[in-house]
C-alpha cells in the first residue's frame, strides 16, 4: 500500500489542466447498456472508479478498449444481468446498471451499493421510481432483484429531495419506456445535462435539461453513441482551493467556469482575485497581502445544497481553506450525515475545528497555521482535503489510505509538481 508525502509551505503557480468528470463518465458508461453496437466515449479519466465500472460491464458482457482518453465499449454481445457484489461494493455508482438493464433486457440483478462511508445513501428513490414505470423489485441477501412482466410505461415521478444517480437510473429506464415520463424535483447537476445529451444523440426524446422537470418521450430503439465527458468541476475546484490555501496564483484550464457558480463566488468573497474565460480560472491572493501579509483571507459561511448550490463534494476542501483564514466561519453540510470525518484529521494539523452536529465551526489561524503531521484519509473529497492542507502546512505530511484520491483524482502527483508542490508516493 502507498502513501502520499507533501513537503508543504510552497505557494502553487502556473496552470493546470483538469481531466474528464468521474461522476459524468460513470453514468456515460452505463448508459451505453441501452442500445447494442459500439460507442465511443471520449475525455474518459483513468480513475480507479472509471477501471473499475468497465470491469462491472465487462462482467455483463460488454467489450472495451481504452486509447488514451478514448473508451470504445461494445455492447452488442449484453448477456448477463447480474452485477456481483464483489465489484458493486466498492463503488456507489454500480447502481446505475439498473435502470439500463430493466430497459434493455427487462431484469436486472445489482447488489447494494458501496462506496464512501460518508452516510446511508439509500436507494430509495431509484426502487420508487422503477415501480412507477412497471418494475417489480425485490430487496433479498443484499441484492436488488428486478423485473418487468409488461413493457416499461411511462409515468410522472417525484422526487421528495433531488437525487443525482436517482434521476439518471430513471432517466436511461424511461428513455426506452411506453408513453411520457415525467421527472419532477429532478437533480440538475452539470453530469445529468451530460447524460441527457448523449442520450439525446442517441435517438431519445428528453426535454428539460438544466431544469428540474424532465420530460421523456419513450422511444422503441436507440442507436450507439460519440459522446464527450464534461470537465471535472470538482477536480477544478480542488485545484483553486489548492492554489488559494498556500498563497498562490494559478490558473485551471479545460474547465467550466459556469459549472462551480456557488464556488467562485465564496473565493470572491473570501478576498481571492477570480477572472474566468470560457473554459478557465485564475485564482490569485491580493497584492496587499503578498506584499506586506498584513492582509488575509477572510472567513465565510458555506451550506451545501443541490446544483446548482454549494457542493458536497468541494466541503471539505474549503473547510481546509478556512483553517488558514482569519475569522470564524460556519461550514453547514446538508447532503450527507458522515461527511465531517477529516475534521479530526486537520486537527492534528493544528486546526482549530468544533463540530456540532451537520455544522462545523472553523477558526482561521491564518496562512501559516497549520503543521506538517501523519494522517489518513476517510473518504474521496476528505482526502484531497488534507493534501491540501498538506501543501499550505510547515512540514512534511504523510497521508495514508491514498487509494481513496486513486478513485477521483487523475495524475494528481504530476499535476500538483507542475504547480510547484513538493509531493510524491511511497511504500508504506
Amino acid at each position: 500500500m502507498e502513501k502520499l508525502i507533501v513537503e508543504g509551505g510552497r505557494p502553487l503557480s502556473g496552470e493546470v489542466r483538469v481531466s474528464g468528470a468521474k461522476n459524468a463518465a460513470l453514468p456515460l458508461i452505463a448508459a451505453t447498456l441501452l442500445a447494442p453496437g459500439k460507442h465511443v466515449l471520449r475525455n474518459v479519466p483513468d480513475l480507479r472508479d472509471t477501471r473499475t465500472f468497465i470491469r462491472l460491464m465487462e462482467e455483463l458482457g460488454v467489450s472495451s478498449e481504452r486509447r488514451g482518453d478514448i473508451v470504445t465499449l461494445d455492447s452488442t454481445n449484453l448477456v448477463h444481468a447480474e452485477a456481483s457484489y464483489d465489484l458493486v461494493k466498492t463503488m456507489r455508482a454500480s447502481v446505475l446498471v439498473l435502470g439500463p438493464l430493466i430497459a434493455r433486457l427487462g431484469r436486472a440483478k445489482v447488489s447494494l451499493p458501496g462506496g464512501c462511508a460518508i452516510g446511508e445513501r439509500p436507494i430509495d428513490f431509484h426502487i420508487m421510481g422503477l415501480e412507477a414505470l412497471g418494475v417489480s423489485c425485490r430487496l433479498e441477501n443484499g441484492y436488488v432483484d428486478a423485473k418487468i412482466d409488461t413493457p416499461l410505461q411511462g409515468n410522472v415521478i417525484y422526487f421528495d429531495i433531488p437525487s443525482v444517480t436517482a434521476t439518471e437510473n430513471l432517466l436511461m429506464a424511461a428513455v426506452l419506456a411506453e408513453g411520457v415520463t415525467v421527472l419532477k424535483n429532478a437533480a440538475r447537476e452539470p453530469e445529468i445535462g451530460n447524460l441527457i445529451d448523449m442520450l439525446n444523440g442517441m435517438g431519445a426524446d428528453i426535454k428539460g435539461k438544466e431544469s428540474d422537470k424532465l420530460i421523456i418521450e419513450g422511444v422503441k430503439t436507440l442507436s450507439p453513441a460519440d459522446c464527450t465527458i464534461i470537465p471535472d468541476r470538482i477536480e477544478a475546484g480542488t485545484y483553486l482551493i489548492a492554489i488559494a490555501a498556500t498563497g498562490g496564483s494559478g490558473t485551471v484550464t479545460h474547465c467550466v467556469p459556469s459549472h462551480l457558480p456557488a464556488l467562485l463566488e465564496k473565493l470572491r468573497a473570501v478576498g481571492l482575485n477570480v477572472s474566468e474565460t470560457e473554459d478557465t480560472v485564475t485564482v490569485s491572493w491580493p497584492k496587499k497581502s503578498k506584499d506586506s501579509g498584513s492582509n488575509q483571507l477572510q472567513s465565510v459561511n458555506i451550506k451545501t445544497m443541490p446544483y446548482p448550490g454549494y457542493p458536497t463534494d468541494l466541503q471539505a476542501q474549503f473547510m481546509t481553506l478556512m483553517a488558514v483564514a482569519t475569522g470564524v466561519s460556519r461550514i453547514n453540510e446538508t447532503i450527507f450525515e458522515n461527511r465531517f470525518m477529516h475534521v479530526a484529521e486537520l486537527k492534528r494539523m493544528g486546526a482549530d475545528i468544533t463540530v456540532d452536529g451537520y455544522s462545523a465551526v472553523v477558526t482561521g489561524k491564518g496562512l501559516d497555521g497549520l503543521s506538517g503531521a501523519p494522517v489518513m484519509a476517510t473518504d474521496l473529497r476528505a482526502s484531497s482535503s488534507l493534501v491540501i492542507a498538506g501543501l499550505a502546512a510547515s512540514g512534511r505530511t504523510e497521508i495514508t489510505r491514498i487509494y481513496h484520491l486513486e478513485r477521483g483524482y487523475e495524475n494528481l502527483v504530476k499535476k500538483l509538481t507542475r504547480l510547484g508542490a513538493r509531493v510524491w508516493k511511497e511504500r508504506e
